[in-house]
């Protein structure tokens, strides 16, 4: 998805060819999944002559924030802070991070007290 995120309406060749050297799948491998992304609805296939030109069907936004929250309810039961709280153990965060941080908690707390 990012590939084509990314670049806009690609073939399947054109998508093997863009992740070549980062991603070691076979051919085959990336058609499939193109395939199955094509039949969920996540990708829009265009017929022109003999080929066919995928794009997202969906915005990166929408499906990261999809997934994001999927994680969310399926390993942190919801929650946001065990989440948070397990990176920052982890993780080296930057000052920039922690600045962001800070003025997105900023903007949520204001929301609230709308």
């Amino acid at each position: 998805m990012k590939v084509l995120w990314d670049k806009g309406a690609s073939t399947v060749a054109e998508v093997v060819k863009e992740l070549e050297g980062r991603l070691h799948w076979k051919p085959r491998t990336v058609q499939t999944l193109i395939r199955r992304l094509a039949d969920k609805g996540a990708l829009v296939v265009e017929t022109i002559g003999r080929e066919f030109r995928y794009s997202p069907a969906v915005a990166q936004d929408q499906c990261q924030h999809e997934e994001s929250r999927s994680f969310l309810d399926r390993v942190f039961n919801g929650r946001l802070t065990p989440f948070v709280a397990g990176l920052m153990e982890r993780e080296d965060v930057s000052k920039d991070d922690l600045a962001a941080l800070r003025q997105m908690l900023a903007e949520a707390e204001k929301k609230l007290k709308k």
